[in-house]
């Protein structure tokens, strides 16, 4: 009993205590239902109601006195402004509160005023005083965010307290409250335009900030209130470059779009006729000495202007950032900026962001599909990235599609066609539709596999699904419509599935293929009318128009009389339609054919006017008209021209002139200058860019002739040099300048200690004493004062440092391309033994024998060595071919040979080729050519060599430097060329030593190709494999001298390049061979039928090559 009365006696201490908690917390402890458990209970309460309810609550926690209460509250306010939802009736609580003096609470107090200032501007105009104090508080986000309310207090009255407002803010201390002065330079112009030129001095002013965190909010009030005027931004121009990489990512977007549209009005075109650029464009740009020198002969015809390369080379850097907008931004920038040559660093980047969310994706792709049209080969090397996935959404599909099909060419049709088959099958029907139209469109744009096309979609005729059918109809009528003559074999099978289809615009593209070409089915046009005639009440209106049109065309044409009873009959049926438009349509038609008293002159016209020939439809892709738009706007997204939108405008004819920019002593385009190959001191840090090797190597070159001139410790300088060139080959950029700056003697302190700025003037001071010296000195000193400048950029550099990636992913391909100007070096005096010599350090292969074929005239010893290496090799080649590519000696005749170069061309040198059809020595994808040249003048030629070689990726082993060639002597070289599948003519400079003449090497089909020997079994396994699209067959009428199994054999042969294949069958002739350069199998088989006819079919994923030997192949069979 005492225990129960103690438990009691505290449970009503413990109430006692929580109810005087509650009275000094101000809080009420009610017995009814709190607000939330009413609102469940009674259902009938209105939402409004509810939310009134909670604003009482809040309400008067913003009106009690405990600051903790208050701040609560307008967590919670925020938090219902973040929701959607209305708290605008609190604005008399809330704004009682813009005087506070906790920082947290009057931070939420100016957010909730921004969103509800222009709403309740009589309540916020009484605090205006509260506003213009916190203007000079010293917390500089109490600063901005008074700015912000004020601002957004939209009523003309306070405009002059605004504008005085935003100067002083722009000239803060704090460049948050800079920024924010930008942000509200726009809500002022917006409400009183007559600011303008006010408003004009203070962003004349903010451009001139130095801070990162301004730029982009300037640019942005820029673009709103005088976009015209860009004479504020020539002085800033170079300052706006050098930030660009540090501002932040929004900020990027609008500068990147603002500078295009200035670099526009500024500088001329990069893409003029004649313009050449190195394919190190770099070169131009950093001015090396030794490009200089070797330039002052050559006047280039377009020089691009310093200020133009600047911001190409600080925009690149930003390509590699994690904000699409950003990314998309400097692709923009290249596409419309940059020389052509140059645009094509942006593709990895733009490949990259196919991997984000599908939003990014849509828009990406669809700039991609416009780059496309113009540019194939940007993405031709990524086109496995446009592979449509499963995962995909049909917007996306349809975009990938499409650049699929921009992509298309004669090299690769054949793997774009196989993936084509595979979406034809896709379960998302307006896809499948949509990949048959991509169909039609190569079929259209490559003439090679019309035919192909046209036989896969004629099979997918027999398709379960009626979408896929009914499209299929629809391109084969538009590709019927290109050589109607030789396909009435497709029609008659079109109009047997006649019955059997039942969409629309398919049933309409069967009735108007049989109208246009009835004279090509006359029994089978009549026969589709009639059943027309019977269902023709029960068709759709586009059924019914092709239907009249088919009746009027069989009348004029077909003489018969059902057929014309049965017009009459359609078109009395016509006459008495629903639609007005089939009426209309039968009463012209019936005055048009039916010659009465009433028809006028048009009836002896109705003929030409009905049977006219229709030009054929040209399938063009839906982003052909796109580039009117700039790239990344939203008008090229949509395709129309939206709000806002500001054309690019054209490129000037002269450029305007460039010393407006000129702000400071310091050129940024020397900022960057690299380092061109001299170790006498370290490199610097400063570089962060890559150089060309080719460039390096050339460099020490002439550093070597100079150390021979000069001491010998110069000498072993240059060799450390040519190491340490050799190792940065296979290094990173950052590795190969540690690498030279150990192998250099002197060091580079003084340029670590120097600021950024002074090591720019030493740059100017240096340069400009150069030219009194000659032309070695002027070198060695801007290198070494280079060299002096060591770390000094780091802290003003991150563009560089973040770029560094993607110009070391370009190196390669730059030293690739600078190859021809080293050959073009072998007329000087200098020794190109140490460039042999890195090579081969590199080189592993000894079957490779480039290493050899550069020979410079002056060593003699190369050819010997190349020569006996040769025979070597011979023996090694053959004896390592695989068994079943056998080697086919030709036993039909004498071997086929071209001319080459004609002797009144060559100035005395005559040149022709032939193939041989033996592998080749030097790469197993290489076709083998033997060329024969011959000195036909009355002297001797020297240094006969290849040349520069067209296209640059062209993969051709030279044949070796031939000293001398006497006059009426001969020689024949061997060569090899990859031709890469593809019958487009290899083209190259022959060359001589006063001479270059330009020469082409175009291979027939049949010579891409290698005998394969098959058994008969595998033969037929292989070709089950290979059908469809992948089958191509015509009807040959072969001469009669040809019927022989022998004759068959020699002139298959004849043609290609392919094995005999054994048959057990006399009127069966079949033959194998692979491509050289992929390995892809070719199968040839031929079957005679009776009166000289015969089959020939080619089996193989090539397509366009199939095309093109079944054309030769029908030739030679055809000729007696």
């Amino acid at each position: 009993m005492d225990v129960g009365f103690c438990l009691r006696s505290e449970a009503v201490g413990a109430m006692r205590t929580a109810l005087m908690s509650a009275e000094n917390l101000q809080l009420t402890l009610k017995t009814e239902l709190s607000q939330e458990e009413q609102a469940l209970t009674h259902t009938k309460r209105s939402p409004k109601e509810t939310l009134k309810a909670g604003n009482e609550d809040l309400k008067e926690m913003l009106e009690s006195n405990k600051e903790s209460l208050k701040l609560e509250a307008m967590k919670r306010v925020v938090g219902l402004i973040a929701k959607g939802k209305n708290a605008s009736e609190l604005f008399p609580a809330v704004v009682k509160n813009v005087a506070s003096k906790n920082i947290e609470l009057k931070k939420l107090v100016y957010v909730y005023l921004v969103r509800y200032a222009e709403e309740q501007q009589d309540l916020a105009l009484l605090s205006i005083s509260t506003f213009q104090r916190a203007l000079k508080e010293p917390n500089q986000f109490i600063r901005a965010s008074a700015l912000r309310v004020l601002s957004s207090i939209r009523v003309s009255i306070i405009v002059p307290i605004m504008m005085l407002a935003i100067k002083e803010a722009a000239a803060d201390l704090s460049p948050y409250v800079r920024k924010t002065s930008a942000h509200a330079i726009q809500k002022l112009y917006s409400l009183d335009p007559d600011q303008k030129e006010q408003l004009i001095e203070v962003i004349e002013k903010l451009l001139k900030d130095k801070s990162t965190l301004v730029a982009g909010s300037v640019v942005v009030a820029f673009e709103e209130v005088c976009p015209d005027r860009i004479d504020l931004i020539h002085k800033n121009y170079r300052k706006l470059c050098n930030l660009l990489v540090d501002v932040e990512e929004w900020g990027q977007v609008v500068i990147i779009s603002m500078l295009t549209r200035y670099a526009r009005t500024q500088f001329t075109s990069p893409w003029k006729e004649g313009a050449m650029f190195d394919e190190n464009n770099e070169k131009a740009f950093y001015e090396s000495d030794s490009e200089e020198k070797k330039d002052q002969t050559e006047a280039k015809p377009y020089t691009m202007d310093p200020d133009h390369r600047l911001l190409l080379r600080n925009t690149k850097p930003l390509l590699q950032s994690r904000n699409t907008a950003v990314v998309m931004s400097v692709a923009q920038l290249y596409w419309h900026l940059a020389p052509r040559h140059e645009v094509n660093i942006v593709t990895k980047s733009l490949v990259r962001l196919l991997r984000s969310h599908r939003e990014v994706q849509y828009i990406v792709l669809q700039n991609i599909a416009t780059m496309s049209i113009q540019r194939k080969g940007m993405f031709e090397p990524f086109m496995k990235s446009f592979y449509v996935r499963s995962t995909d959404a049909t917007h996306i599909k349809t975009l990938k599609l499409e650049i699929l099909t921009n992509l298309a060419n004669e090299a690769n049709i054949s793997t774009i066609l196989r993936e084509f088959q595979t979406y034809v099958k896709s379960q998302d029907k307006a896809f499948a539709a949509a990949t048959i139209q991509a169909i039609g469109r190569c079929a259209t744009n490559i003439t090679e596999v019309t035919d192909t096309c046209l036989n896969g979609l004629v099979l997918l005729l027999s398709n379960r699904d009626e979408t896929v059918v009914a499209e299929s109809v629809v391109v084969i009528k538009k590709l019927l419509q290109t050589q109607p003559t030789q396909h009435s074999e497709i029609i008659k099978h079109m109009a047997k599935l006649f019955d059997n289809i039942t969409v629309s615009m398919a049933r309409a593209s069967i009735l108007w293929l049989m109208g246009e070409y009835c004279d090509r089915v006359p029994k089978i046009a009549p026969d589709v009318l009639r059943k027309m005639a019977k269902t023709f009440t029960a068709e759709e209106d586009i059924v019914k128009l092709q239907t009249v049109n088919l009746a009027a065309k069989l009348y004029l044409t077909n003489s018969k009389q059902q057929t014309k009873l049965l017009t009459q009959y359609i078109l009395n049926l016509g006459k008495y339609d629903q639609s007005y438009d089939i009426r209309d349509r039968t009463r012209f038609i019936r005055q048009l054919i039916v010659p009465n008293e009433k028809s006028g002159a048009l009836n002896k016209y109705a003929r030409r006017i009905l049977l006219a020939p229709k030009p054929a439809p040209v399938l063009e892709s839906a982003f052909k008209d796109r580039d009117r738009f700039q790239l990344g706007s939203l008008s090229h997204s949509i395709n129309s021209k939206a709000a806002g939108y500001q054309e690019l405008s054209d490129w000037p004819a002269v450029a305007p002139d460039q010393s407006v920019r000129n702000v400071e002593v310091i050129e940024p385009v020397q900022e960057w200058a690299p380092l061109v190959g001299k170790t006498k001191k370290p490199k610097s840090t400063e570089k962060f860019y890559s150089d060309d090797e080719e460039e390096k190597e050339e460099e020490k070159e002439e550093e070597g002739s100079e150390s021979s001139e000069g001491s010998s410790s110069s000498s072993s300088s240059s060799s450390s040099s040519e190491e340490s060139g050799s190792e940065s080959e296979e290094q990173s950029s950052e590795e190969s300048d540690k690498s030279s700056s150990d192998s250099g003697k002197s060091s580079s302190g003084s340029g670590k200690s120097s600021s950024e700025s002074e090591s720019e003037q030493k740059k100017k001071k240096k340069t400009k004493k150069a030219p009194k010296k000659n032309g070695k000195t002027t070198a060695a000193f801007s290198d070494s004062d280079e060299n002096g400048n060591g770390p000094v950029a780091r802290d003003g550099s991150t563009s560089a440092e973040s770029s560094s990636g993607s110009e070391t992913d370009s190196e390669d391909e730059d030293s690739d391309s600078d190859a021809p100007p080293t050959q073009q070096k072998k007329k000087s005096d200098v020794k190109s033994k140490p460039e042999v010599k890195g090579k081969s350090k590199k080189e592993v292969s000894l079957l490779d024998l480039d290493d050899f074929s550069p020979a410079p005239t002056n060593a003699p010893k190369s050819s010997v060595v190349s020569s006996s290496l040769l025979s070597d090799l011979e023996g090694l080649s053959l004896s390592n071919t695989s068994s079943t590519m056998q080697v086919t000696t030709p036993s039909f005749g004498p071997v086929k040979t071209y001319e080459l170069l004609h002797h009144m061309t060559g100035k005395g040198l005559s040149a022709k080729y032939h193939f041989p059809r033996q592998p080749c020595l030097y790469q197993p994808s290489m076709v083998a050519v033997q060329v024969t040249l011959t000195n036909s003048s009355d002297h001797s030629l020297e240094e006969i060599h290849i040349g520069d070689r067209s296209p640059a990726s062209l993969n051709i082993h030279c044949f070796n430097t031939i000293e001398r060639l006497e006059p009426e002597a001969s020689v024949t070289v061997s060569m090899g060329i990859d031709f890469s599948d593809s019958t487009q003519a290899a083209n190259f400079q022959l060359c001589t030593k006063e001479d270059q003449f330009s020469v082409s090497i175009q291979p027939a089909v049949g010579e891409l190709l290698m005998p394969s020997t098959l058994t008969e079994q595998d033969f037929s396994k292989e070709q089950g494999k290979l059908l469809g699209m992948n089958e191509t067959s015509t009807t040959v009428t072969m001469a009669t001298a040809n019927t022989s199994s022998q004759t068959v054999n020699t002139q298959v042969l004849s043609v290609a390049n392919v094995g005999v294949v054994s048959s057990g069958q006399n009127s069966l002739h079949r033959f194998a061979g692979r491509t050289v350069s992929s390995g892809a199998l070719v199968l040839v088989s031929l079957e005679l039928k009776e009166s000289s006819a015969a089959l020939l079919t080619i089996n193989t994923d090539k397509s366009v090559m199939a095309s093109m030997l079944l054309r030769d192949l029908k030739q030679a069979l055809a000729l007696a």
